[in-house]
C-alpha cells in the first residue's frame, strides 16, 4: 500500500515539476508588447537595440559597477557626414553636451527622450520605452530624427 502511494507522489511531483516549467516559461505582456514595438520600428526602418547607458545622458546606473540598458533607437543617413553632436533631453528641451550648440534649448515633444546623439551618418535617440508600449509616438520619433538630420546638413 506504502510503495503505491509513494509512487503516485513522487509521479504528482514530476507533473507538477513539468507544468510549472512549461508555465515559467511564457513570455510577460511586458516583454511581449516590448518585443512587438521593436519589430514595428524595424519595419519603419528605424534601428532598436539595447545598449550600455553612456556616462554623458545621466541616465542612473543599474548598481555602482553596472551600467543600466538603454534602448537606442536610431536612423541611417547615406548621405549624411555628421559631426559628432551629443544632446540630453532637460524639461523637454535639448541641452548640448558636446558639438554645435545651435540646437541648444530647442523643445522636444516626445516622451521618454533621454538623450540624442548624431555621428558620422547616424541619428539616435536613448529612449525610455516603457513610455510608449503601444508604439503610437514611433512615426513622431522617426520624423524628429530625420528633422534633426536635416537641420544638421
Amino acid at each position: 500500500m506504502t510503495t503505491d502511494y509513494t509512487v503516485y507522489v513522487v509521479v504528482g511531483l514530476i507533473i507538477l515539476f513539468l507544468l510549472g516549467s512549461i508555465f515559467g516559461l511564457k513570455v510577460s505582456p511586458r516583454e511581449k508588447a516590448l518585443g512587438q514595438l521593436r519589430e514595428r520600428a524595424r519595419k519603419m526602418s528605424l534601428h532598436p537595440r539595447l545598449i550600455p547607458a553612456p556616462e554623458w545622458t545621466g541616465i542612473p546606473k543599474a548598481s555602482e559597477t553596472r551600467a543600466s540598458m538603454v534602448a537606442y533607437y536610431s536612423i541611417l543617413v547615406p548621405e549624411g557626414k555628421f559631426p559628432l553632436l551629443r544632446m540630453k533631453v532637460k524639461d523637454q528641451t535639448l541641452e548640448v553636451v558636446q558639438g554645435d550648440p545651435k540646437l541648444n534649448g530647442q523643445a522636444i515633444d516626445l516622451k521618454g527622450i533621454y538623450a540624442i546623439d548624431m555621428q558620422a551618418n547616424c541619428v539616435g535617440a536613448y529612449w525610455d520605452e516603457s513610455a510608449d508600449y503601444t508604439g503610437e509616438q514611433l512615426e513622431a520619433l522617426k520624423g524628429y530624427l530625420q528633422q534633426l538630420a536635416a537641420q544638421a546638413s
